[in-house]
């Protein structure tokens, strides 16, 4: 937060305020909260975790569950193996994230941000090491604004040491994902080489799981706040998503001014106060440490914290619970919310529409992919029983699981044929590149150039076949 002084200054003239633009902001100390909101934020983040820290450890026939293998350009995902030419698949995965973002920020705001998004989780985890080293948050204070002492040093390197079990977990787990886990934990182990030194078999997949860990280390123990404020540009432009009827966590003005103390057996309406008690706990278990009370703001992940502490003091004064709570603009002035509305159904409907053509393509897409290009090196030649030929090469990726042999077959309402041309037989997974010569006879090409398609087909099973169109180039007529 930046600090804020004023000069003096004669009543008659205006009043200079000078502020600090490279100040730190100041520590942010979390209440610790329970409720309904506080128990959803955990179980939703649970099964995302463990997910991610799970399937790297997964295997599909021999390899890892899901693997973006980046040096041979392939990205295993389950059964499934994409590669280069899936870019299209990827742009689409996007799409539909980014439709589906809109359909759930249009409905009820930012719930992705206060509940399922990784800066949310981690932080989150790094605020539990806090309060099960450091206490509650007056005792953080306290114990941040206390001298030195064995205590001190005793309960900060227990928190600093559960951040860093945390963080290194979190980089070994992602790393995970380029670099098979096994190999991966296995290579912080050194052996001896043939004269004695010690090596690593992969200083690479080191220095990457090392540079996750400081940066998780820092994000999710440091940051934190200062992510979802200036760095997320989610908060810039979610507010564009938004209308008079999308729900988010608001503060009852009418109902909660005019703030102020009382006690419990205090008849506060006739004093002209609201049912806010002014308590601030509100703003003490704010993650991003706004007030709420000020109306919507864009820093605000909708994470309901301030919700459950509102609805602890409301009990605890014997009064209606929401003063803070999920509601819309329309509620708070006319008291309704209009939930089926065009605009949400319009997101509904584009999103339905994009992930059934996404399951349809891959569905049906097949596991061999077909690459052919004309070999520059060799010209269109004859031959001295009368054939043209020209040269190709055939680039051929096996993407399924099992190994096939493809025959390659030329097509065309022309005689061309393939010579001297055998079965190839490619393990999973394999590229290979195979030299093709196509042959006409001299007096069946009546044209200078021709569109001819060169197919592939697996022996196995027909029904995985892929296409390329190639130009055939004859003698000028």
């Amino acid at each position: 937060m930046t600090n804020t002084s004023e000069k003096n200054s004669p009543s008659d003239e205006p009043t200079i305020r000078y502020i600090n633009l490279y100040e730190s902001e100041e520590k942010v100390y979390i209440r610790k909260i329970s409720g309904f909101y506080q128990s959803l934020r955990r179980y939703a983040g649970l099964p995302l975790m463990l997910g991610f820290l799970l399937l790297p450890w997964f295997t599909i026939d021999s390899r890892p569950a899901v693997l973006f293998d980046l040096p041979t350009r392939q990205f295993h995902i389950l059964w499934v193996t994409f590669g280069p030419q899936d870019g299209m698949l990827l742009a689409g995965l996007l799409i539909i994230s980014a439709f589906a973002l809109f359909t759930v920020t249009a409905f009820l705001g930012r719930v992705w941000c206060g509940f399922t998004c990784p800066q949310t989780v981690w932080t989150l985890m790094f605020i539990w090491a806090e309060h099960f080293c450091e206490g509650d948050r007056n005792k953080r204070i306290k114990l941040d604004n206390s001298p030195w002492t064995f205590e001190k040093i005793y309960r900060k390197t227990g928190k600093y040491f559960l951040w860093f079990v945390i963080s290194f977990i979190t980089g070994l787990t992602f790393v995970g994902y380029f670099y098979p886990i096994r190999e991966l934990i296995s290579s912080f182990f050194p052996s001896y080489d043939e004269s004695g030194f010690l090596v690593f078999d992969s200083l690479t997949a080191i220095f990457w799981t090392l540079f996750f860990t400081l940066m998780t280390y820092m994000n999710a123990g440091f940051l934190r706040e200062q992510v979802c404020k200036y760095m997320c540009p989610y908060a810039r432009f979610q507010s564009v998503m938004y209308d008079s009827d999308t729900l988010a966590v608001h503060y009852d003005a009418a109902r909660g001014e005019t703030r102020g103390p009382r006690k419990p057996t205090e008849d506060y309406r006739a004093e002209g106060k609201g049912d806010c008690i002014d308590c601030s706990w509100c703003v003490q278990v704010c993650p991003v440490d706004i007030d709420i009370r000020e109306g919507l703001q864009y820093e605000c992940i909708n994470c309901g914290l301030c919700v459950d502490a509102c609805n602890a003091v409301m009990d605890k004064m014997g009064y209606e619970r929401g003063l803070i709570r999920f509601t819309s603009d329309d509620e708070l002035s006319h008291g309704k919310t209009h939930y089926l509305r065009p605009r949400v159904f319009a997101y509904i409907a584009i999103l339905l529409i994009l992930c059934s053509v996404f399951v349809y393509t891959v569905a049906n897409r097949q596991p061999v992919t077909l690459d052919v290009s004309r070999d520059r090196g060799a010209q269109m030649f004859r031959v001295r029983s009368g054939q043209i030929q020209n040269v190709y090469t055939a680039k051929i990726h096996n993407m399924d699981r099992q190994s096939h042999q493809y025959e390659i077959t030329v097509e065309s309402d022309l005689p061309f044929k393939i010579v001297k041309y055998r079965p190839v037989l490619l393990e999973k997974g394999e590229i290979f590149s195979v030299p093709l010569r196509v042959s006409i006879p001299e007096e069946a090409l009546d044209v200078v150039t021709k569109e001819i398609i060169i197919t592939i087909k697996s022996t196995e099973n027909e029904l995985i076949t892929a296409q390329e169109s190639a130009t055939f180039i004859g003698p000028s007529k």
